[in-house]
């Protein structure tokens, strides 16, 4: 039997509550990113539900990241068991979202403990650890949140060796631990399976009817702008290539597809045929130079 088709939940209304004298009951809180990512979309969400279908089979997100459309789409849609699928090549970043999930309570225990103590040194310290000698994803998930919630900028970057560069930031009360926002986002991703996989295995899963939404790191908006390191292979045009091919082999299976990317002519003629664009408005806050972070141009692609 075909899994069933999710659908925006209505939106309550006076006829629905059971008694006039009675309010509606409160709602469920809406689950949140849980780290800052360069090129998060919690600026985007509106246009982003916009583009996205009325309704679909399952969800399929391959560069997660912060996730912001997931967790909007988990609060708008009735999600009856296991209906989305989400992935990054970042093994550390997958390693987190599963310690959100599975250990939500040992992981806000950690970073209670970061929290607590603290300051410059003890910065350096955990940026120098070894992580990926971590054989509990919880442990993995406190120093990846307490680094992005501490670093400059709540940057995440890796040199060629996949270490952890960005400096301290100059925070006075950084929110290293936000229980209730973690706890919210686990319930959240009770509906989730995670993975560590590259973009185009989403080719292995996704089905007719399904929806699939890939934000991979940009194409420059110019010959000296570079893209963020997120993993110590990098992002190149030949990826980009790839990536295009994947969602036009997806689209011609029946699959609704939305891509995120920037607005340059690089990006229009990659995403030329059968591709749809829509130029939106974003704001940045993660920029190394104060004056780059205002409201650049970006392309939706259906």
């Amino acid at each position: 039997m075909p899994a069933p088709s999710l659908r925006a939940l209505p939106r309550p209304g006076a006829q629905q509550l059971a008694h006039p004298g009675l309010l509606p009951a409160q709602p469920p809180a809406q689950a949140r990113p849980f780290v800052k990512w360069a090129g998060g979309k919690r600026r985007l969400i509106d246009e982003l539900l916009e583009g996205a279908p009325a309704g679909f089979r399952r969800y399929h997100e391959p560069f997660v990241g912060g996730g912001a459309l997931f967790f909007a789409l988990a609060g708008r849609f009735v999600r009856p068991g296991a209906w989305a699928s989400l992935s990054d090549v970042n093994i550390r970043l997958v390693r987190t979202w599963r310690a959100v999930q599975n250990d939500v309570e040992g992981l806000i225990l950690r970073l209670k403990d970061y929290a607590e103590a603290h300051d410059e040194e003890q910065f350096y310290a955990v940026r120098a650890i070894d992580v990926d000698k971590f054989d509990d994803d919880t442990d993995v998930a406190a120093w990846f949140i307490y680094l992005n919630k501490t670093a400059y900028n709540g940057l995440y970057r890796v040199n060629r060796s996949g270490g952890f560069n960005v400096p301290l930031g100059r925070y006075a009360d950084p929110q290293i631990c936000d229980a209730e926002g973690l706890r919210v986002a686990s319930r959240a991703l009770a509906g989730a399976h995670i993975e560590h996989a590259p973009f185009d295995s989403v080719l292995d899963r996704a089905l007719p009817g399904d929806f699939v939404y890939f934000d991979p790191p940009y194409v420059p908006v110019s010959h000296t702008a570079d893209f963020t390191s997120y993993t110590a292979d990098g992002f190149s045009m030949a990826d980009q290539a790839r990536l295009r091919d994947v969602a036009a082999a997806l689209k011609d299976r029946g699959v609704h597809v939305l891509l995120s990317n920037s607005d340059t002519a690089t990006v229009r003629e990659l995403y030329q045929g059968s591709f749809h664009h829509r130029t939106v408005l974003c704001g940045r806050a993660i920029n190394s130079r104060a004056s780059s972070r205002g409201r650049v141009a970006e392309l939706l692609i259906s």
